[in-house]
């Protein structure tokens, strides 16, 4: 069975980190309408030649085929797309961040609920090598209890221009949503957080730099990005009660897109880095082993959302770990950082 789909929005979003994977399963899903508001050169390009392009978004709520519309837009239109396509009778996978506010995210929970349908957000990067590797590793055992573990998204670009925004065009949104969601699934919801979030290279701009420590009883664990890191950090660090994981190197799938690299051609996401794994076995004996990496897929967002919509499967990313998401998303702006908050039960 072949589903349909729809994008609404034809920017970087949806050519480089959606249609790759969608037109690679071709028996799962077929794209059949994108919306943009004015054309564009790449619409002529031969794999999108079976997709119908407009600029009215009825073509995409008013076809019955379509059971799934993808959300590729500007962050403060998330919320009234999403709603318009739930009232239109279609599941929705929305871009990250998912909204920018928790009530606008329960808004559309409740709508979707009340339809059948189900809402979710993009969080591709469950899905990347270097996460997978660690979650593996993680739940092993071989660590034995967890007591920190550190995430890094790091870049070196030292020169920005001037772009003013609100919270949601900062990087703490931009990518603290993605690395609090893999701490979030893999231990759910923190006790407490604490924040330290900047502005460094511009200070018209929203932030650029930010640390986040979710506190779950003895586990800290650290989600760090910053702009000006010239020389990298490990990606993941992870210490426990019976030893440490350490792997340096992000998931290569973005980099492979980059490069017009596409899933299913050669050498696409090639990575030969090694994670470094060292532990005290159950007989008291130091191990250390090389740890390869796990391989990394975006496109298992729609392996999920497919089993979701066809089979009944429970979604991917639970409501209750997006709420918890965006809950400290939003509560890092309630007050000048540093700061500390104490999340509720």
């Amino acid at each position: 069975m072949t589903l349909h789909c729809a994008f609404i929005g034809f920017g970087k979003s949806t050519t480089r980190y959606h249609l790759p994977y969608v037109l690679n399963r071709k028996n799962s899903w077929h794209v059949a309408h994108i919306f943009r508001r004015s054309a564009k050169p790449e619409e002529q390009h031969p794999q999108y030649s079976h997709i119908h392009f407009t600029s009215d978004l009825n073509d995409v709520f008013d076809d019955p085929k379509v059971k799934l519309v993808i959300v590729c837009t500007h962050a403060d239109s998330h919320f009234d797309y999403a709603k318009r396509a739930l009232e239109a009778g279609k599941n929705v996978l929305v871009e990250k961040p998912f909204t920018p506010t928790m009530t606008e995210a329960k808004v559309l929970f409740e709508l979707a609920q009340s339809k059948g349908l189900t809402v979710t957000p993009y969080q591709n990067r469950r899905f990347d090598s270097c996460f997978l590797t660690a979650k593996k590793v993680i739940e092993s055992g071989k660590l034995g209890e967890i007591v920190e573990i550190e995430s890094h998204f790091d870049y070196y670009r030292p020169v920005v221009e001037t772009k003013p925004g609100l919270p949601q065009d900062g990087s703490f949104y931009g990518l603290g949503v993605h690395t609090m969601d893999q701490i979030i699934s893999l231990f759910g919801r923190p006790d407490h957080v604490a924040y330290d979030i900047r502005s460094l290279r511009n200070h018209a701009n929203p932030d650029d730099t930010f640390e986040a420590q979710l506190f779950y009883g003895n586990l800290k664990a650290i989600v760090k990005t910053s702009h000006l890191v010239k020389i990298d950090y490990p990606k993941f660090i992870v210490h426990g009660t019976k030893g440490s994981y350490l792997k340096y190197g992000i998931d290569q799938q973005e980099t492979s897109l980059k490069a017009n690299i596409m899933p299913g051609e050669p050498g696409f996401a090639a990575d030969d880095s090694i994670g470094q794994l060292e532990y005290v076995n159950e007989e008291g004996v130091t191990v250390r082993e090389a740890v390869k990496p796990e391989t990394g897929d975006y496109g298992r967002v729609y392996d999920a959302l497919y089993e979701t919509i066809v089979n009944g499967r429970p979604n991917y990313v639970k409501e209750s770990e997006v709420l918890t998401n965006l809950e400290i998303l939003e509560r890092g702006f309630e007050q000048a950082s540093p700061a500390t908050v104490t999340l509720a039960k």
